[in-house]
């Protein structure tokens, strides 16, 4: 994607060729700065810090903080030491310990000498993966997008209208997004497609980050306040929502950020569909009910109780909301159960949320075939 007309993507080599630079998503959309990542606790605070943040792209910076981590010591020891720290920085996204799976699988059986080569290629190759897999996403979702323009049009609609709620585009993976990727291909494409963006409390990452994205891409969008949706769908201002997500069970529930099965209630009672975009690695097949299983992680009250932001003189200020002294809780996620979801997309096609639709997509997954051969994705996955 494009920025200011140049392409990037969120992580990428310096060009040293072994630092790993990124985006700092803390300071968007009033400030582009890269931060240059130079080894395991560089990389470790940059998630834990959400310097980077979305699934996908965390999963890909822990690629290549293991690969970091290799570079300054290759030992038995301090791989074992970059896997725990890296899985220790963030709980509720599957991506994480799928990537960490991967790696520490390629590397655990090489010689010392080779795993620095071994592991920057290794997290290079997950990054590709990611951009193919996100287009597809996109191209597949683009055709829902397309469909809902056919109906707009009987309707006398001028626009297809998507809501979305917190930022699941290319800032949360290496590049295209997920949820955003068919809202980018579909306008591509030359579809009229407007986006609801809700801001997102407490970090505002759909008034910040995508409401970034669509201003760069050329997106109409609007910013509206998290309890608007349900408002919006009673009065049919929604076609079809779509949101991202950072686990999804073997039966189809759906972890995304905090709101979104509020979300999925309001559609549910609109009949408005509700489509949650998704790489496979996303999918944790160890699990089966979302809501007693998924580890939902718990973050700094402050974010409830102070926003950041940019003051009038253009200087970036935080402010107190709350009485000084209040307690607050701050849930990172929520669970929408598989009843509320209209469908999946993944890279393999658009499945019913449930366990047969994600069966059906992958067969290889069945108890028979996931015994004899386990993949990456689940490999050591635990709640």
């Amino acid at each position: 994607m494009k920025y200011n007309g140049k392409p990037y993507r969120t992580i990428w080599l310096g060009s040293n060729g072994w630092m790993v630079e990124v985006i700092d998503q803390r300071l968007l959309p009033h400030q582009f700065e890269v931060v240059r990542l130079k080894g395991l606790d560089d990389t470790a605070f940059a998630i834990r810090a959400m310097v980077v943040r979305g699934a996908p792209l965390i999963g890909a910076t822990a690629a290549y903080g293991m690969a970091l981590a290799m570079r300054a010591d290759a030992s038995d020891a301090h791989l074992v030491a970059a896997y725990d720290t890296l899985l220790a920085t963030r709980p509720t996204a599957v991506n994480l310990r799928w990537a960490l799976d991967r790696m520490r699988a390629a590397l655990s059986p090489l010689p010392a000498a080779e795993r620095t080569a071994a592991a920057y290629a290794l997290a290079s190759e997950i990054c590709e993966e990611d951009v193919v897999i996100n287009s597809t996403i996109g191209r597949l979702g683009a055709e829902l997008i397309a469909a809902a323009w056919e109906r707009a049009q009987v309707a006398g609609r001028p626009r297809v209208n998507v809501l979305t709620h917190c930022n699941a585009g290319w800032l949360g993976c290496v590049d295209w997004g997920t949820a955003l990727a068919p809202v980018y291909k579909a306008h591509n494409a030359g579809i009229p497609v407007h986006v609801w963006v809700e801001e997102t409390r407490p970090r505002n990452q759909g008034a910040s980050l995508t409401a970034w994205e669509l201003k760069h891409h050329g997106v109409p969008y609007t910013i509206i306040v998290d309890n608007a949706g349900g408002h919006l769908m009673q009065h049919h201002m929604v076609d079809l929502c779509i949101v991202g997500t950072d686990r999804t069970t073997s039966r189809g529930d759906v972890c995304n950020k905090i709101g979104t099965y509020l979300k999925g209630l309001a559609a549910h009672d609109n009949n408005v569909p509700f489509y949650v975009a998704l790489p496979a690695s996303t999918i944790d097949w160890t699990l089966d009910d979302g809501v007693a299983e998924i580890p939902i992680e718990e973050r700094d009250a402050r974010e409830v109780t102070h926003i950041r932001g940019r003051a009038e003189g253009g200087a970036m200020c935080e402010v107190l909301l709350a009485p000084e002294g209040s307690s607050a809780s701050n849930f990172g996620f929520d669970v929408t159960p598989a009843r509320l979801v209209t469908g999946l997309i993944t890279e393999r096609g658009v499945c019913p949320a449930s366990r047969e639709g994600l069966l059906s997509l992958f067969p290889e997954r069945s108890e028979g075939a996931a015994a004899a051969e386990p993949s990456p994705a689940s490999a050591g996955v635990v709640g």
